[in-house]
């Protein structure tokens, strides 16, 4: 048997962790690509969610370089991402492919159904096999995202922001080939602390939330790479979810870690008061979140055509205007272009900071003492 799966940001780390543990060959995809994009354009419905197309493109080069097995997630509700594996395996067997495909359906927060799952994808592993090598993927996702969010806070406020983001590609690298806790605990250690040392800028930068569709969050090579490309012209990113965020929740029944996601769902409230669908409630509720927190504006992304973000953004006007915080909106599809899409970065940071310096010069000038932000922010909305 070799197993291969979707890429979705650095998620390749701890599930060829996994399967490792499960005693199977692992054939991750190559990177994506403009050939990945294309393979899964060409062979994908018109009007076919992105993370689809990407998916399926993800699979045929896994598939030509000798892959017999496909694991892919499933889902349920008016989202879309719950029909993928379905189109994906006809798609695929109709362009004359052999392969076998494992869909791993949310368990409703049993973690014993899940791990029977998990179990039943190894070679020969007892339960006992499978709960070790399910934690010890955990382990590595958070020693990544770590870095992840270290790299998010650093990058803005670097001198020599090459330097920071050859770090972080090292110490990632090096994750990937560990299995050594101690080592790995040492290097997410090592490279969170240069990164640090090389943050020196004394002026704090602007601070942008990005809210919206999971994979397009967390993909770089679908988002033209936004986070690193706005923390290189000093605006820090923080994203509303992360891939142990999503399992917390949604698998593990917020089990495992401390979660805010029931704080999130009320927040949405009064803009968007029953689900939708993927994270368009999330997207609000994250909105009226980072507003709390101060954050100097959104970007909210998604696939074009995704229904839960098209929901979310009917509404994230409303917010903006309630809180005070500028929102904007990309779509993504194949033909978005990177230039594009960093002028209207660029653009929407200049505004950002031009309206920080002139509600800095207001207090300064203004003899009563008032919050740079409404005060509704930090009440919540009634």
């Amino acid at each position: 048997m070799k197993i291969t799966f979707p890429h979705m940001g650095n998620m390749h780390i701890p599930v060829k962790a996994l399967f490792k543990g499960l005693k199977v060959e692992v054939l991750a995809p190559p990177p994506i690509s403009k050939k990945t994009i294309e393979l899964g354009v060409k062979y994908s419905p018109e009007f076919a969610c992105l993370p689809l197309k990407i998916n399926l493109g993800n699979f045929i080069e896994a598939l030509e370089m000798g892959a017999d097995t496909i694991v892919m997630a499933g889902g349920w509700g008016p989202c879309r991402f719950g029909y993928f594996a379905q189109v994906e395996r006809e798609i695929l067997r109709d362009l004359g492919y052999e392969f076998s495909m494992v869909v791993l359906e949310a368990p409703d927060s049993r973690l014993t159904d899940l791990l029977k799952q998990i179990k039943a994808l190894g070679q020969n592993v007892s339960v006992a096999e499978a709960y070790r090598a399910l934690k010890f993927a955990w382990f590595k996702l958070g020693a990544v995202e770590k870095l992840e969010k270290s790299l998010e806070y650093c990058l803005p406020r670097a001198q020599n922001k090459d330097a920071v983001e050859n770090i972080y590609e090292k110490a990632l690298l090096g994750i990937e080939e560990c299995s050594d806790k101690k080592l790995i605990n040492a290097l997410v250690a090592d490279g969170v602390a240069a990164m640090q040392k090389i943050s020196s800028s004394l002026q704090e930068p602007l601070k942008i939330g990005l809210v919206g569709e999971i994979y397009t969050i967390l993909e770089p090579n679908i988002n033209c790479h936004m986070a690193r490309h706005l923390g290189r012209i000093n605006a820090e990113v923080t994203r509303s979810i992360y891939i142990s965020d999503w399992l917390n929740d949604h698998v593990l029944g917020g089990m495992i870690k401390k979660s805010n996601h029931r704080y999130i769902l009320d927040s949405s409230r009064p803009y968007l008061n029953h689900e939708v669908g993927g994270h368009g409630r999330e997207t609000v509720g994250s909105t009226v979140d980072f507003a709390r927190r101060y954050y100097d504006g959104i970007i909210q992304i998604g696939p074009l055509t995704c229904m839960p973000e098209i929901v979310a953004q009917s509404v994230l006007g409303r917010v903006s205007e309630d809180l005070e915080i500028p929102c904007m909106t990309l779509y993504f599809d194949e033909h978005s272009g990177t230039a594009g899409v960093y002028t209207r970065l660029e653009a929407f940071v200049d505004m950002l900071a031009s309206q920080k310096r002139s509600r800095s010069r207001t207090l300064r000038n203004s003899s009563i003492e008032k919050p740079a932000y409404p005060v509704s922010r930090l009440l919540g909305v009634k």
